[in-house]
């Protein structure tokens, strides 16, 4: 039998992290910050995507999981090593951030919005999309901290953080699509 690697390293114990392709960094920099924000984003979505009963969302939401990885890696790069980051890996780009807009565009002619607040919890499924749209608002603010630092290499980070939140948001309420509209003209208040 052969021996495991360890799973822990204890290399962290001081509060410290690797960067991708070299450097260290405090557990509470602004990039691990953003690049954890994204992570926790992701994990949102696979519980979203795992509660959702919607092929159509699920596949929308494993392919944004996977778009989230290169951000996520992009994010936990020193801006001084995005050559090396660039040679192993595709960053995130315009046409991603197209593709996403499509998106957004393709679930919004597909659900009437109501003109009022949306509240959370219409379904598990929609409200843990919606734990993910907001744990992406935050990586966005984060990036931005980031890129007012000059450590944001790729400012098409930000469009598409952005765009997904909206796309998210979008989702949401196409996963209750068919309830939405009866439970809000009960339950919330309008906006005048």
């Amino acid at each position: 039998m052969s021996k495991r690697k360890s799973l822990y390293t204890k290399h962290g114990d001081t509060g410290d992290t690797n960067l991708l392709y070299g450097g260290r960094v405090s557990k509470a920099s602004l990039q691990c910050e953003a690049y954890g924000a994204v992570d926790e984003a992701t994990s949102a979505l696979g519980l979203a995507r795992a509660l959702s009963g919607d092929l159509v969302i699920q596949s929308t939401l494993k392919a944004i999981e996977i778009d989230l990885f290169t951000v996520a890696a992009e994010l936990a790069t020193d801006p001084k090593k995005y050559q090396m980051f660039k040679k192993y890996f595709r960053p995130v780009t315009a046409e991603m951030t197209h593709h996403v807009e499509t998106l957004i565009d393709d679930f919004q002619a597909k659900t009437d919005l109501p003109r009022s607040f949306i509240i959370p919890g219409g379904s598990t499924a929609s409200a843990a999309i919606d734990l993910g749209r907001t744990t992406i608002r935050r990586a966005e603010r984060n990036t931005v901290r980031l890129a007012a630092h000059s450590k944001l290499a790729n400012p098409e980070i930000l469009k598409y953080l952005n765009r997904v939140g909206d796309l998210l948001f979008i989702i949401a309420r196409y996963q209750d699509r068919d309830t939405l509209m009866e439970k809000l003209s009960d339950e919330s208040p309008r906006v005048q």
